[in-house]
């Protein structure tokens, strides 16, 4: 069986007071609807369509390899779905209705969903949940014999209705040739004065058709975020999730609940995560790493047998039994070799750091090419920047280069050469050579002393 899906995201999101579309807030560093969009990809969709209103440019330059239709006015779900027909006027095969504020919706959930809807061979098939506290919710209304009857929205619900604590998830699989005639027949005679694809079950059941529920048993999966308190409770869940999952995989998270991993980061076994880390984007840790405390890593591709401690570190590459920290910022484009340390106060930018060099500490490092088994005194800068453009400092193997070196590029210093402490070097210095610069030190005999006489008088 084909499946598409259809993805309410038109909302505004009045609850989260913010310029920016409810859909597109994130959850552990991505837009919740990205999870939407994903989930569904996942089962095999074959097509997704997102409707989009309120801050629908900013929604689709979001999302990729997915269609987009308008709904210039939110009329309601049931309005919502409407518009998307002309988006799968060419599709032969069953509707996922989904709603692009749910990231917590598992693929395994849906898969059983529609695994029930395709078995039972029903008209629709909703997703339910029990609550606790079932309030904001639409409830599900079953006859005698359990079967599903109608969907109320709370608004319209009665006070006995209310009472109900199985609620209604919002999302939903149907039979395509069964849900846009439903649709055409809704009507807007609601509290709200909208067109409510609940509705729709209702008349399917009036007009004879198997309706079938299936109720999760984690009522956080199909939890909406409407409020940025709902939004604090999603990243708690979630955040749990990818943590567990990284622990259950051989990962050692010291204090689960002071780690920050986003869902797309990979690690392996054997690695440690000190507290207050954050491992977000693109980033990927290898085996037997230690990683933290208080370390933040974006888009990180890191080796195995490294650690990195107290320090930020953007776009990079960080390769096998390098060290990194405390207190550094690598800044994108930078790349330390194997065995390579990068210490105390340094900052890097766009250079490459060679095997077993050291730039141990009080040093910045940008658009640079440093050899192998490089010694970078403290205090060295390389002069990347004269104003106008940027430009490239290479320094050969073997290099030992003075504590408060200036490099002033473009500039090359050879294999095997050494810089004297304190020098401003502004010329290229060959293979196995010394450069010094430096005005000739003046020494006046009891100058001090005389002054300080001076100053007591």
């Amino acid at each position: 069986m084909e499946l598409a899906a259809v993805i309410l995201a038109a909302g505004e999101g009045t609850r989260m007071k913010s310029s920016l579309p409810k859909v597109l807030h994130r959850v552990c560093g991505k837009p919740m609807i990205k999870y939407v969009a994903e989930t569904a990809r996942s089962i095999g969709m074959k097509r997704v369509v997102v409707v989009v209103g309120h801050g629908a440019e900013e929604v689709i330059s979001s999302l990729s390899n997915v269609d987009f239709v308008v709904q210039e006015r939110q009329l309601g779900t049931g309005h919502a779905v409407q518009v998307a027909e002309g988006k799968l006027s060419d599709f032969e095969g069953d509707v996922l209705v989904l709603s692009g504020d749910t990231p917590l919706l598992r693929q395994q959930t849906l898969s059983c969903l529609v695994a029930l809807h395709c078995d039972s061979e029903a008209a629709a098939t909703l997703l339910t949940a029990e609550m606790v506290d079932p309030t904001g919710y639409g409830r599900v209304i079953r006859d005698d014999s359990g079967r599903v009857k109608r969907i109320v929205e709370e608004k319209d619900a009665s006070p006995k209705e209310r009472k109900i604590k199985e609620i209604n998830s919002g999302i939903y699989c149907f039979k395509k040739d069964k849900l846009f005639p439903a649709l055409k027949k809704l009507t807007p005679e609601n509290k709200q004065s909208e067109f409510y694809l609940t509705d729709v079950v209702r008349l399917l059941v009036k007009d004879g058709e198997r309706v079938f529920a299936l109720r999760t048993d984690d009522p956080s999966e199909v939890v909406g975020v409407n409020s940025r308190r709902q939004l604090a409770e999603a990243e708690r869940i979630m955040r749990d999730r990818i943590n567990s999952r990284w622990m259950e995989e051989g990962v050692t998270l010291i204090d689960p609940a002071s780690t920050f991993i986003g869902p797309d980061v990979v690690l392996d076994r054997d690695t440690i995560i000190h507290p207050f880390t954050f491992l977000e984007g693109d980033t990927s840790v290898g085996e037997g790493c230690s990683i933290g405390p208080s370390a933040h890593l974006v888009d990180v591709k890191v080796g195995d047998e490294v650690e990195i401690a107290h320090s930020v570190v953007l776009d990079s590459v960080i390769e096998d039994g390098a060290q990194v920290g405390p207190f550094c910022r690598l800044r994108p484009g930078t790349k330390v070799g194997k065995k390579a340390r990068v210490g105390t106060f340094v900052e890097t930018k766009k250079s490459i750091i060679g095997e077993e060099s050291r730039i141990p500490h009080l040093s910045y490092i940008g658009d640079a090419k440093i050899g192998r088994r490089v010694n970078i005194g403290a205090g060295t800068i390389t002069c990347n920047y004269d104003g106008f453009e940027k430009h490239e400092t290479v320094i050969g193997d073997d290099v030992f280069v003075g504590s408060d070196t200036m490099l002033v590029a473009p500039i090359r210093i050879g294999k095997g050469a050494m810089t004297g402490a304190g020098s401003a070097i502004t010329k290229d210095v060959p293979d196995g050579s010394l450069a010094i610069e430096r005005s000739e030190q003046r020494t006046i005999k009891d100058w001090a002393k005389s002054r300080r006489k001076r100053k007591k008088k």
